[in-house]
């Protein structure tokens, strides 16, 4: 196992399957993650402007370095549909070695 403090797992939920699969692919394209993992047909249920609001939505998990984080919240923020898009970040304080040499490795602007 390696520790670190150099990558992330980011958490973003989207409204539909289409705009998961459009946001994912910005972020790949951008080299902004190393992976996206599609949970499709969760519930969620959440105070929205005074109440309690209900809706099936999509979860994006994001594999990413920290130095690409502002970049990718930028990126998320300007193609999301929804005006306050969900964007939190869970660092990551250990994984194996091999596996976030892969996650720097795709995230490099220069790869």
């Amino acid at each position: 196992m390696k520790p670190t403090g150099k990558y992330a797992v980011v958490l973003v939920t989207a409204p539909d399957m289409k705009i998961a699969r459009r946001l994912a692919r910005a972020a790949l394209a951008a080299r902004l993650i190393a992976c996206a993992n599609l949970l499709p047909r969760i519930e969620s249920h959440y105070w929205w402007q005074g109440k309690i609001e209900s809706g099936a939505e999509v979860l994006l998990v994001l594999k990413t370095a920290t130095a690409r984080l502002a970049a990718l919240e930028k990126l998320i923020v300007a193609e999301h549909p929804h005006d306050t898009p969900e964007f939190l970040v869970l660092p990551i304080s250990r994984g194996t070695k091999r596996y976030l040499d892969w996650v720097e490795q795709s995230v490099e602007e220069t790869a």
